[in-house]
């Protein structure tokens, strides 16, 4: 099965490339990941295509190859339409490349895509349908939608033309990186892997490649464990981009044959991850594209002193996601705190506290008033305050200068 992607395909495909669809990415080095982490980071910045990922890469050769009548693909200059099945990266990246060819294409994403992929695939110019929770649902429905003439369905992965066209990201990160040691790739279905270690096979064999999937998604350890690709019915993980639930055997093939290394990391690691990023490289990724910095952190691949690129494969994370990962990072930073004070129901109580909270600089978010409370005694009452904090220090100066004014204090986050 790996024969069916070459180097020589790869090349090809990137001689194909639109420069106004498809272009070269930077890479930057970090410093603050660099010192977390004792090696020499240098970050592959693909979150900043055109739809902020990587699959732009793929979907405009595999069209390209449909449009030119490519060589040896039986549907190859029969389509009049395409059909894809995405969580939301491959689905722009085909809407893209296929109103760019001047052919129609439909989309099939979950019904729990997010919004801001769903709105920017119909931006491109794609048809959406919205059909099941779980991605495998959405691959059969546009498999049936893609039996109608003149149509052809689009694998996000499972396609040799697709893997070629992400492999041109191991040929970049190649000339980019000369003294590149390790590079550390985000798993969905495989096709960014296969395709970028096939690359780095032939023109750098000497660079290790090591591969990360979320916890909840991870079929490629399994898959490896058993020899042969393993399948999930359900995946759940904030790094959508990669749960796809499972990989296919061209992509597990090309896994087995190029990757040396996959380790699995949770979502707590990637929500720290795409933190992180914000916080120290001003880089804002979704789970999938933070998911090869989890990997980087979470010490489970020995880097020290070496070169390493991560790749950040998409940018487009979803406004309320974001807003569930900053609050658990603040949280984990003691920069969001929920305090119960326990109270005597009296007028100045709730006043009383405000000033003690607002003395010491803190910021109140909300507050809550429950009197209906079992363990409480008649005339007693809980006020429950949200304050947002500078830091841990700050939080535990908040809680002991309410300590030391005689109330019950606990902390609920």
């Amino acid at each position: 099965m790996s024969d069916l992607v070459t180097v020589t395909d790869i090349r090809r495909a990137r001689e194909r490339f639109d420069p106004e669809i498809v272009r070269e990415t930077p890479v930057e080095r970090s410093r603050s990941l660099s010192e977390m982490s004792g090696a020499d980071v240098r970050l592959k910045m693909e979150h900043l295509q055109r739809t902020g990922s990587f699959k732009t890469r793929g979907a405009s050769n595999k069209i390209h190859e449909l449009v030119a009548g490519g060589a040896s693909r039986s549907d190859a200059g029969d389509a009049e339409r395409v059909v894809a099945a995405s969580a939301g990266n491959h689905a722009q990246g085909v809407a893209l490349a296929a109103t760019n060819a001047g052919i129609p294409s439909t989309v099939v994403m979950p019904e729990d895509a997010p919004q801001a992929k769903v709105d920017a695939t119909r931006g491109y110019g794609a048809e959406v349908v919205l059909r099941g929770r779980e991605f495998q649902v959405a691959v059969a429905h546009a498999r049936d939608l893609a039996d109608e003439p003149g149509a052809v369905f689009v694998h996000a992965y499972d396609d040799p033309a697709i893997v070629a066209g992400q492999g041109t990201l191991g040929l970049e990160i190649a000339e980019q990186v000369p003294d590149l040691d390790t590079v550390i790739v985000p798993i969905g279905g495989g096709g960014l892997i296969g395709g970028v270690a096939t690359a780095l096979a032939a023109v750098a064999p000497e660079v290790r490649v090591v591969g990360v999937q979320a916890d909840d998604a991870a079929t490629v350890p399994e898959s490896l464990d058993k020899g042969e690709p393993v399948d999930r019915e359900e995946t759940r993980t904030i790094a959508d981009g990669i749960a796809t639930g499972g990989v296919a055997d061209l992509t597990y093939d090309l896994i087995e044959r190029h990757v040396d290394e996959v380790v699995t990391v949770s979502d707590d690691e990637i929500a720290h991850a795409i933190l992180t990023l914000l916080g120290r490289a001003k880089q804002l990724v979704e789970g999938a594209g933070a998911a090869s910095v989890a990997g980087l952190l979470s010490g489970r691949v020995d880097v020290t002193d070496e070169t390493v690129v991560p790749l950040l494969c998409g940018g487009n994370i979803d406004m309320s996601m974001l807003d569930t990962v900053l609050e658990h990072a603040m949280t984990d930073r003691d920069q969001l705190l929920r305090l119960r004070v326990r109270i005597e129901d009296e007028p100045g109580e709730l006043s009383t506290l405000s000033t003690v909270l607002a003395d010491r600089g803190a910021n109140v978010r909300h507050v809550r008033h429950d009197r209906a409370v079992g363990e409480l005694r008649v005339g007693e009452a809980y006020l429950t305050f949200e304050v947002n904090t500078s830091g841990r220090e700050h939080a535990t100066q908040l809680i002991d200068a309410i300590d030391e004014r005689g109330y019950e204090v606990t902390r609920i986050n």
